[in-house]
Order: C-alpha cells, then structure tokens, then sequence
C-alpha cells in the first residue's frame, strides 16, 4: 500500500505521464526552509501564534503582503484591504456568497479555470461565458452581452477571470483590454473578481499591471496565493478590495466564531517573507519552471509539430490546439496508450463545445528529461491517429 495516497491528492499511475495536474514539482517545495520560518515564528510570537487570530488576518502578515504586492505592482494596497483566506478558490467562494444572490448572472472568461466553475454555481448563480477571441475577453463584446442580459431583466454582478497568465491558456490580457474593462466594470457596476493566482511565476519579461491596480477602488476584488510560489498544502491566501468590502468580510458568522482564517501559518509566512527566504525562493521556482516550460515546448515541437500552441510567459500551463479533425476526446485513449495524459480543453468551457479541439498541460509538476519523453508520446499518440497517408 501507498500510504502517502491516504494523505496527498495525487498519486501517480504506473506508466503514465500526466500533464493533467497543476501541481508543483516536490522538489521545489521549501520543506527546510518552511520548517525554520515555522520555528522563527513560534519563538517571536509564542503563545499567540497559535491562539485565535484577528478577523482579517493577523496584521504582520497583511502588513509584509500589501508591501511586497505593491514591490512589483504598484496599486498602494492598505492594510485595510487585505483579508487572509485559506486559498485563492475559499476566496473566491466568498466574493460570490458577498456579491451575488441565487439566480444573479456571475460572467466568466471563455476558457477559464474549470474549477472554478463549480464554486461559483455553488450559489445557484447562473454562469454566462463573455464573448473572447484569441487575445481573451473582448470588452466591447462584453458590453453589448451586458446589455442584452439587462435589458432581458437579469441582474449581472460579477465577472470572473484569471488575466495573467491565465489558466488554462497561459496568456495574459493586453493592456488595452484591462483598461477597457476595469472601465467596463465602473460604468455598469459589475464587481471584477480578478484571479492573480499565477502572477509571481514569471519567465519571460515582467508580469502584467492586476487590474486591481488599474481599477478605482470597488470596481476589482483580487485573489491571492502562496500555492504557487511556495506550496498548496498551506492553504494561505488572500482578498485585496476596497476597505469595506473586507469589513464585510470580517462581519462573516464563521470568521467572527473562529477568530480569522488560517492565522498560525499567516503569522509563519509572515517570518518567511520578512526574512528575505521567500524572495530568493520564488526567483529559484521561476527558473526551474521557466526549463521545464522550454522542456516541454521543444520536445512537441519536435515531435507533435502539427499542434499548435504559443509560449506561455508565465504560470504552469500550456494550451494547445489538436490538428483537425482529432479531438482532445479521440486522442485520450491514444494517448493513455502511450503513457502520456492531459486534460481535455472541453472543461474549460462552460458548455464544452467550445473546447473539442483543446487540451491543456501542465508542465509544473515533471523534471524537463521527464516533460521530453511525455511530449514524444504524445507525438506519437497524435500519429497513431492519422489517417493512412496523411502528413498533416
């Protein structure tokens, strides 16, 4: 028996490579160094780092997070504006419990992060993908669903996207198209629910402005996490949005009962950051994951040189368009045949047909020798499927 598959979410399968999880590589994750900053904030906090914590988190943490936030983005977030969650998905279950109401219109980007799917429809909302061409949201597209929703008597709230580095495509919206839409939001009074999950895990260049910090205040709730750049088994992330949103926040029944989300490993995170470790442990991940991206992308393109796909700048994903007519479904079974695994692009979609012809990989979690051979049996898998003859 496997006993770590009693406490961890994957478990890999004999003989296959799966670029289906967006999970990190385990090498990557600071165990020794989590352990000392775990031990640093016990002996600088004592008693208090493991009692019941703050509303909105406790403040050495929120204070040393709204200052390395605004270190490379810019938008003078305050304390004020910050609430610790255990995750970027718990936060984003509380933006759509506070902003919207069981049959309100919750608008989300097309393809976006499958899960997060599921978590808005936890509120009965009814989910409605924005109209998007190959640079992502199309705000003036946007605007015209907007009215014809409202004048069809809905009440459209909020809009859900993961911008930068986005998953599952791995590009990031064009300036422009920010702009366009924070003004979007501000016009009509739709809440952007901004998904910055991957904005530290950047390769190529410098990560694009969030749109938190291009909006006026009210008009962007951003998510934050650590699952990325240090490790998902923490359960540490954040909210940033205007001050009375977070008190909002902290007025909830659960947080007032247990006094704050998360405050033993905030306070821990806190020491981590302060202490310089976590600057230098982002800068290593984003190396390593920057070869494991090249890894992947040389090995399809010398063996599956009919997809097509671009050079994600940042994040853990690659998406890529299958050679028609194979679709993500038909190529599955081959694929697992060959002992190589994605995940289909129809789950991104809020009713599938958009992604037949899509599969997503991830290129996080396997070592680049690793990432090669998946991507020669994908290729291989890909030319099983050919028709006699056909050098597509």
């Amino acid at each position: 028996m496997d006993h770590r598959a009693a406490i961890i979410q994957y478990t890999a399968r004999s003989g296959v490579l799966d670029l289906g999880w967006g999970h990190p590589l385990p090498e990557l994750l600071p165990t020794e160094a989590w352990s000392a900053a775990s031990r640093s904030a016990l002996r600088e906090h004592g008693w208090q780092a493991l009692t019941y914590g703050a509303a909105a988190g406790p403040r050495p943490f929120i204070e040393w997070l709204a200052e390395h936030l605004d270190s490379y983005d810019h938008a003078d977030t305050r304390p004020s504006e910050v609430f610790v969650t255990n995750g970027a998905s718990h936060g984003l279950a509380l933006a759509t419990q506070l902003l919207t109401e069981p049959g309100d219109v919750v608008l989300v980007d097309s393809p976006t992060y499958h899960l997060a799917l599921p978590t808005i429809a936890d509120r009965r909302a009814d989910i409605v993908a924005v109209p998007t061409d190959e640079l992502g949201v199309h705000p003036g597209r946007t605007a015209e669903l907007h009215e014809r929703l409202v004048r069809g008597g809905r009440r459209v709230r909020m809009l859900y996207l993961v911008p930068t580095f986005g998953n599952p495509t791995g590009r990031s919206l064009p300036h422009q198209r920010r702009l366009e839409l924070v003004e979007l939001a501000r016009r009509t009074g739709i809440t952007i629910v901004e998904d910055d999950t991957y904005r530290e895990l950047v390769y190529d260049g410098d990560a694009p402005p969030s749109l938190w910090s291009l909006a006026e205040r009210g008009t962007v709730v951003r998510l934050g996490t650590v699952a990325k750049s240090v490790a998902p088994g923490l359960r540490l992330g954040w909210i940033t949005a205007e001050a009375g949103f977070v008190r909002r926040l902290t007025g909830l029944g659960y947080v007032n009962s247990g006094g704050g989300v998360n405050h033993t490993t905030a306070l821990t995170m806190a020491v981590f950051g302060a202490s310089g470790a976590y600057r230098g442990h982002v800068a290593s991940v984003r190396r390593r994951y920057a070869a494991q991206r090249d890894a992947l992308l040389g090995g399809l393109r010398r063996a599956a040189p009919d997809l097509r796909f671009s050079t994600p700048a940042g994040g853990w994903f690659l998406w890529a368009e299958l050679p028609a007519p194979l679709t993500a479904e038909s190529l599955a079974p081959a694929a697992e045949g060959y002992g190589v695994a994605f995940v289909e692009g129809a789950h991104f979609f809020v009713d599938g047909a958009d992604g037949r012809s899509f599969i997503r990989l991830a290129f996080s979690m396997l070592p680049p020798d690793v990432l090669a051979t998946a991507a020669d049996r994908l290729g291989q898998a890909i030319g099983s499927l050919r028709p006699a003859g056909d050098d597509i």
